[in-house]
């Protein structure tokens, strides 16, 4: 297959992320509250979802047209008792150069030496204060902040440093503890991301007036820790990269609200039960299982990722921002990982 694959919009295929499962075990509000997602929300059954074989098939598939990088998404991927098994799996995929793990950091202490060993390359941890009161809030979790900092600290010592830490920042919420969150990450030599707070599926509670933007934020760090822009493009990555002028470390601001980057977006989303979606934003997944478990070849699998990302022409950020959206049901982030 050729890896010069592109889409309408002239975009390649180069990161993968996979959701390993829908389930997790923390409740934050602008992905699963806990009203909607209690004790009596029905995940997806076992059988419907991918197993390990399963899923390295489709990730030799979506390789096989471009994709470079795969990031292990969920729910809560650490939730998988086999995600080590996967990670060893995928890192013997021909084209696979880079392997990461998006988690909330709760298991991490007790897991991440056997996926360093397994072939894991980074570590991103969803961190969004480091206020014991507001994190249990936001996370809705009796799980202790403590649990999540070990966590952080494991990463380290296991050689996987420096870690990524998302906060995503929303008005009202954790934006007074903002220069807490980049003290810790200052002190620590983490990387962090603040995300501004988007309208991702339908039960978050999404209004823009919750949203901060980035060039407040920026300005807010800026006055107490002055920065200055990493002079290397974005490519495709999503996060405008500035650096602290003291050299202690950087800094990551992804803006997809005020600032959309759909133009440079080279991202695939693979859900739990086999479907490719495009876009964080899209309707509706292209099911992958129903061939893959029907006896399509490792070629046909392959033929079928570069069809489908061939006639992509997802911009929902841009349209949001034009006032063009369309309207329509759109996939939790839990389900779609993030």
């Amino acid at each position: 297959m050729p890896t010069d694959l592109r889409d309408r919009r002239g975009r390649a295929l180069r990161d993968l992320r996979v959701s390993v499962t829908d389930r997790c075990n923390f409740r934050c509000g602008y992905c699963m509250p806990r009203e909607l997602f209690g004790p009596d929300h029905a995940f997806l059954p076992r059988h419907e979802v991918l197993s390990v074989d399963e899923i390295t098939r489709l990730v030799t598939a979506f390789a096989a047209n471009g994709v470079t990088k795969v990031r292990l998404t969920g729910g809560e991927p650490l939730l998988r008792p086999d995600l080590e098994q996967l990670v060893a799996r995928i890192a013997q995929v021909p084209g696979v150069e880079d392997i990461a793990m998006t988690s909330n950091g709760a298991l991490l202490a007790e897991r991440v030496v056997g996926l360093r060993a397994a072939g894991l390359h980074r570590v991103t941890v969803s961190l969004d204060s480091v206020d014991p009161v507001v994190f249990s809030e936001l996370a809705d979790t009796r799980v202790p902040l403590q649990r999540v900092l070990d966590g952080i600290a494991a990463v380290v010592a296991a050689g996987l440093g420096p870690v990524k830490l998302n906060a995503v920042v929303q008005r009202g919420r954790n934006e007074a503890g903002l220069l807490d969150l980049v003290d810790f990450a200052r002190e620590g030599g983490h990387v962090l991301r603040l995300i501004e707070f988007m309208d991702v599926g339908a039960t978050n509670g999404w209004d823009r007036s919750g949203v901060v933007p980035s060039a407040e934020v920026l300005a807010r760090i800026a006055a107490v820790h002055p920065l200055d822009p990493v002079d290397a493009p974005r490519g495709d990555a999503v996060a405008e990269r500035w650096r602290y002028r003291d050299g202690r470390g950087e800094l990551g601001l992804i803006s997809s609200v005020t600032r959309p980057f759909c133009g440079d977006c080279v991202r695939a989303r693979l859900t739990a039960i086999g479907e490719l979606h495009t876009c964080l934003f899209s309707p509706v997944g292209f099911d992958l299982r129903t061939p893959l478990r029907s006896g399509a070849s490792d070629e046909e699998l392959a033929a079928l990722v570069a069809g489908r990302w061939a006639v992509r022409d997802d911009r929902y950020s841009e349209q949001r921002g034009s006032g063009t959206l369309p309207i329509g049901p759109r996939p939790e982030m839990s389900y779609l990982g993030g």
